[in-house]
């Protein structure tokens, strides 16, 4: 590996850096990433989809999918290991190389290391690495010391980042549905997930799932590759080699200047240090002779201490006052006091005098006898008053520990609900036949009777015919050909009063009621 040649600026950086480094080398080399992996896992995902809907089992599909990520996250650590060093392959090249790249290092992944948290940080180990078994161990041991913890918490956060990506999506759906249909879409989809679920729904959902891999996968394998390159950084002082490799180079460039300038500057040295040998050389004999005699005088003249300084010796007190002085300053001396906790001795020294704990006397010690007493004597009060109470309730908990126990059940009495009896022709009176069913307790009747005259207007306004059993729904959107905004807009809160009666059992107030009719009158002419 020419670490030389990196694009990237090494230093030691810390991990959460590190996975920005990741992340950033994903964004520059953004087209050559997404655009391999949409060719290879598309096709994948429909032949996965197919298979889950000829065995009618579309979960199998998408749990192969997500089994298969490893092998996908092979082509971003493919495409940035070989961006970050300035070679940045094809997409032709990237599809070519998957057919055998990597394949050896990712099998485990795809077995019994792809529940692995920290997949990928040890995932370049083993893909950019190669060696046998036992070295690719001992690397990822030696790797995943110090980035692990950061490895797992990078696997988690993208977990439940791809996880709100496709309950996103399910929320964009409900988005677009109109607010006075939401309550009924809802309940259909959930009768779609409590039931047998339609392979249309299941096909989207596992969509949702492999856009939100397609999103989220290349940013978590390209944080992997940035925490595997700090560490490799911070283990092998990648940084460090590169500097000297840099100041090498720049030296190597004035090297021959360098040459020059000792030669010129240790020629004169040299001429001078030749001329000096000479010399000395000639007067040699004449040095001898000459300090063979200074030799002679100078022992003969040596001056001694107490020639020098008198016999008398100087009063040394003072300086020796100063130096105690200044041995005694706290600074000078670093003495210091230190307290520590000391565990104490667990035996008794029978050496020790124990004339400072005196014996408390008889009296103390038969009072604990008898707080000893009587404490024991609750107690077994206490676990005979629970084996009493466990044995007059044993009927109601016994039979869980056999097995054949079952949660009593209060019977109810059924509910009773009015049926809604409506006249197969509706009477000319309409108006005044709702007030009489109003008048007489049955509200939900007269408002029955009302929503079904005011689909007859639809009918006859809009000029469209319904479906048998049409749900308030289709009857919404057939009212958008009525020609008339008065006539939509009083049908649609017709239907929502409706709903509110029929399914939330929420009433109008008598002026509500009184104030509908007189709208109902005026709009769509029924008689008063």
């Amino acid at each position: 590996m020419r670490i030389d040649q990196l694009d990237v600026a090494l230093r030691a950086r810390s991990q959460w850096e590190a996975m920005e480094l990741g992340t950033a080398l994903v964004r520059r080399h953004a087209a050559a990433i997404w655009k391999p992996w949409v060719l290879l896992t598309l096709p994948v995902f429909a032949l996965l989809n197919l298979l889950g809907w000829w065995l009618d089992n579309f979960w199998v599909s998408s749990f192969i999918l997500w089994w298969l990520k490893p092998a996908f996250e092979r082509i971003p650590l493919y495409v940035i290991s070989r961006g970050a060093f300035g070679a940045e392959p094809t997409t032709g090249q990237t599809l070519r190389a998957q057919w055998n790249w990597g394949w050896r290092g990712v099998g485990a992944y795809l077995g019994w290391r792809r529940l692995s948290p920290a997949r990928s940080l040890l995932m370049p180990v083993d893909l950019l690495e190669g060696g046998d078994a036992s070295q690719r161990r001992g690397r990822r041991h030696a790797l995943g010391g110090a980035a692990y913890g950061h490895a797992t918490l990078l696997t988690w956060v993208c977990w439940h980042f791809e996880a709100m990506l496709q309950f996103a999506g399910v929320a964009l759906i409900f988005m677009f549905v109109p607010v006075e249909l939401l309550s009924e879409s809802l309940r259909a989809t959930w009768e779609l997930i409590g039931q047998d679920t339609p392979a249309w729904a299941w096909i989207g959902f596992n969509l949702l799932a492999w856009l939100a891999m397609t999103m989220i996968s290349p940013f978590y394998s390209g944080a992997g590759f940035g925490l595997y390159l700090n560490r490799r950084t911070q283990l092998e002082a990648w940084d460090v080699e590169i500097a000297f490799r840099r100041l090498r180079e720049r030296l190597a460039g004035l090297a021959p200047m360098l040459v020059l300038l000792l030669a010129v500057f240790a020629l004169p040295s040299l001429q001078a240090r030749a001329q000096d040998s000479a010399e000395t050389h000639g007067v040699s004999s004449h040095g001898n002779h000459k300090a063979a005699d200074e030799a002679g005088t100078e022992s003969a003249t040596a001056t001694t201490p107490q020639q020098l300084f008198g016999a008398a010796p100087a009063d040394t007190a003072g300086f020796r006052q100063a130096a105690a002085r200044a041995y005694e300053d706290p600074q000078l001396g670093a003495k210091r006091s230190v307290t520590r906790w000391v565990r104490k001795a667990s035996d008794k020294n029978p050496d020790t005098d124990d004339s400072d704990n005196p014996d408390p006397g008889p009296i103390l010690g038969a009072i604990a006898k008898f707080a000893a007493l009587i404490s024991e004597s609750i107690l077994w009060i206490l676990l005979g008053v629970l084996l009493v109470a466990l044995a007059l309730t044993a009927r109601w908990w016994l039979p869980w520990f056999r097995g054949d126990g079952r949660r009593s059940r209060d019977v109810q009495a059924p509910a009773l609900q009015e049926a809604l009896q409506l006249p197969e022709v509706l009477p000319p009176d309409i108006l005044g036949s709702a007030r009489r069913l109003w008048r007489e307790g049955k509200p939900r009747h007269a408002l029955a009777l009302l929503y079904r005259a005011s689909v007859e207007v639809l009918v006859e306004r809009g000029n469209t015919v319904l479906p048998p059993g049409a749900t308030e729904a289709q009857c919404l959107r057939a009212s958008r050909k009525m020609p008339q905004e008065a006539d939509r807009s009083l049908f649609a809160r017709m239907v929502r009063i409706w709903q509110y009666a029929a399914y939330a059992g929420r009433l109008p107030s008598d002026e509500e009621f009184d104030a509908l009719i007189k709208e109902l009158h005026q709009q769509y002419g029924w008689p008063a």
